[in-house]
């Protein structure tokens, strides 16, 4: 019924999230440049509009099927559980037990992407000091 909503709210947050680090991530970046630090990282802003990419695009997704299902409609109160006190409690239960885990486990996933990617980067530093040793 309304389980987009929460991955919808927590894309919401995340992408105000990423909106407010960019700009101090930055003067962050351009402090490292004087410094010239050689160290590859990815940004996290970068890696955090990964999550929002992925919020979005199943919130969207998500808003479709429920639209076409019927779910949703295109006037007040938009959402047709809305309309009967004990369809609302219904849709209260969804969105906090289907969309609460289905952000949960987008969450976990992109932690797994973010982790495989952080090694995926350090891996030509990791053979370059191997080789070092040899």
């Amino acid at each position: 019924m309304a389980c987009f909503i929460v991955p919808v709210t927590e894309a919401v947050i995340t992408t105000i999230a990423g909106k407010a680090l960019e700009s101090k991530e930055k003067e962050v970046q351009e402090a490292d440049v004087q410094q010239s630090t050689t160290e590859v990282k990815i940004p996290f802003t970068r890696k955090l509009k990964w999550l929002t990419n992925l919020l979005w695009g199943g919130s969207v997704l998500l808003t479709f099927e429920h639209f076409w299902h019927g779910e949703i409609v295109p006037f007040f109160p938009f959402l047709t559980a809305m309309n009967n006190p004990a369809d609302t409690a219904e849709m209260l239960h969804e969105m906090a037990l289907v969309g609460g885990t289905m952000a949960v486990w987008i969450t976990v996933i992109w932690v797994g992407i973010v982790v495989a990617a952080d090694h995926i980067v350090k891996r030509p530093a990791i053979e370059a000091a191997e080789l070092k040793e040899v």
